[in-house]
């Protein structure tokens, strides 16, 4: 089962999809996606850690090429918790080899961690609500991101938006 959870920054996605695990038994992994470039990444990664702590996740790494990521123990239940899916597109999108598109790399990725996985929990963001227009790089990623934000809520079992910490069911059943 796949849940997408989406909303803005800071609303409370990333709690309400630990929480939301939380009783799940079985192997819990926490597919970590953002890289520490700078002292704010670095607070933001040490915030995540402190979040999960004793919450039965082991935390894998994974900046890039999710698609080609296997989980060691598919064997067991586990679920999977994908923070996030807006981090690894820039990661992927804005490389050493200039601007590509990720969206293929991206879906094959998600949909091979959904068969992985007794629960698959995607947290994605918001991208595309304030309206304002952006140097071209970054329209670029936004128009990216909304796409792989569409195909993912399609494919999703369940969608979530969290707007001040209050999850909203946009899709599926909680």
């Amino acid at each position: 089962m796949m849940t997408l959870i989406t909303g803005g920054s800071k609303c409370g996605k990333s709690s309400f999809a630990e929480n939301m695990l939380s009783g799940f038994q079985g192997d819990k992994y926490y597919i970590a996606t953002m890289e520490p470039y700078g002292e704010e990444a670095y607070r933001a990664i040490q915030r995540h850690r402190e979040m999960r702590r004793g919450k039965g996740f082991r935390t894998i790494e994974c900046a890039h090429n999710i698609d080609t990521l296997r989980i060691a123990n598919v064997e067991s239940k586990c679920c999977i918790l994908l923070e996030c899916l807006t981090t690894l597109c820039a990661n992927e999108m804005f490389g050493p080899s200039g601007i590509t598109d990720p969206s293929d790399k991206l879906m094959l990725g998600l949909e091979s961690l959904n068969k992985q996985s007794d629960e698959f929990v995607v947290i994605t963001n918001e991208v595309a609500a304030d309206g304002l227009i952006y140097p071209a790089e970054t329209m670029e990623y936004i128009r990216v991101m909304s796409r792989i934000n569409r195909v993912a809520a399609g494919l999703a079992d369940r969608v979530v938006e969290c707007v001040c910490g209050i999850p909203i069911l946009l899709k599926g059943a909680l």
